[in-house]
């Protein structure tokens, strides 16, 4: 369970990874529409997982490995904006969000019987 500290840094992270993903560097995403669905941030906060949807995406999977190969490059403009809040920006690494997948086979799955 998370801290109402580590929460509060996720809200953060989510809210500024999502705006400098989509405005900052939006060149990342190869042409697909990213969305940071979820940040969960270690309890030593070193390490930010960051969860990502991806939209109108050809490959899936090099979209995320662009990203954690630009991580550094997030992790810098990041921590540009939220110096005066964190003492110590957290490492990023970046997984695809497939709920939605999950949850359109669920109903297709459902429908079917």
């Amino acid at each position: 369970m998370e801290s109402q500290r580590q929460q509060k840094i996720s809200r953060l992270l989510q809210k500024d990874l999502g705006d400098i993903l989509q405005k900052d560097m939006n060149n990342l995403g190869l042409g697909a529409m990213l969305t940071v669905t979820k940040v969960s941030v270690s309890s030593d906060l070193s390490l930010a997982k960051t969860y990502i949807s991806l939209l109108a995406a050809d490959d899936h999977e090099k979209v995320i490995a662009n990203l954690n190969k630009h991580s550094k490059e997030i992790r810098f403009v990041l921590a540009q904006r939220v110096r005066n809040q964190l003492r110590i920006i957290p490492t990023l690494r970046f997984f695809e969000d497939d709920s939605l997948d999950y949850l359109e086979n669920i109903e297709r799955i459902l429908k079917n019987e």
